[in-house]
């Protein structure tokens, strides 16, 4: 593979769940433009920066591929099992929005 770059990564399954779900729903991102210029005596400075914000909405796809992955068919859970699921779900949910604060 000639031009690319062979480093492994470390990524782990929890990774990419966790990465779907900021997908699935949504978040912001800042987008930094920097533009340089060299100077009279070869320095080089910064001309121009712009800083973009942007919403990325929440994919429906993402969702779906959530939505699947449980193990439970949701139909057959009891009363019990549903709100202990519902739980588990809204502390992952805290817990993604903590991670999107920092």
């Amino acid at each position: 593979m000639r031009g690319k770059n062979n480093k492994k990564t470390d990524a782990t399954q929890g990774d990419f769940k966790e990465a779907l779900i900021k997908k699935a729903l949504g978040y912001d991102a800042t987008e930094v433009v920097e533009e340089y210029v060299a100077g009279e005596e070869g320095e080089v400075k910064l001309s121009k920066k712009k800083v973009t914000k942007k919403n990325v909405p929440p994919d429906i796809t993402a969702i779906k591929i959530l939505l699947e992955s449980q193990t439970e068919n949701v139909e057959d859970m009891s009363d019990e099992q549903l709100e202990k699921e519902k739980e588990r779900l809204i502390k992952l949910l805290c817990e993604c929005d903590k991670k999107k604060e920092k």
